[in-house]
């Protein structure tokens, strides 16, 4: 990890198209400008933590009769003959 002193107005650079400006300080709360390209997802840490759990939680709630009806269009095998790869 690394750690950077800023003061107010001043940048920092990430590659060669994302810029983070320290845009305020008031007491303990920093307040950041950030300009990157629109492809480029920024969220904040608890919302990424929580779209990361979504995704795990979709994962493993595979309906096993829902999955064998879209096998069996292509068809495959039955999900319950599948080696599924465990979600962690």
């Amino acid at each position: 990890m690394l750690v950077l002193t800023r003061k107010a107005g001043e940048k920092i650079v990430i590659g060669d198209n994302i810029e983070v400006t320290v845009a305020e300080i008031k007491g303990d709360s920093v307040r950041l400008a950030l300009h990157a390209p629109k492809q480029v997802k920024i969220y904040r840490g608890e919302i990424f933590e929580a779209i990361v759990e979504e995704n795990k939680q979709a994962a493993t709630n595979i309906v096993p009769d829902a999955l064998d009806s879209l096998l069996q269009v292509k068809g495959q095998t039955k999900a319950s003959k599948l080696k599924l790869p465990e979600v962690k």
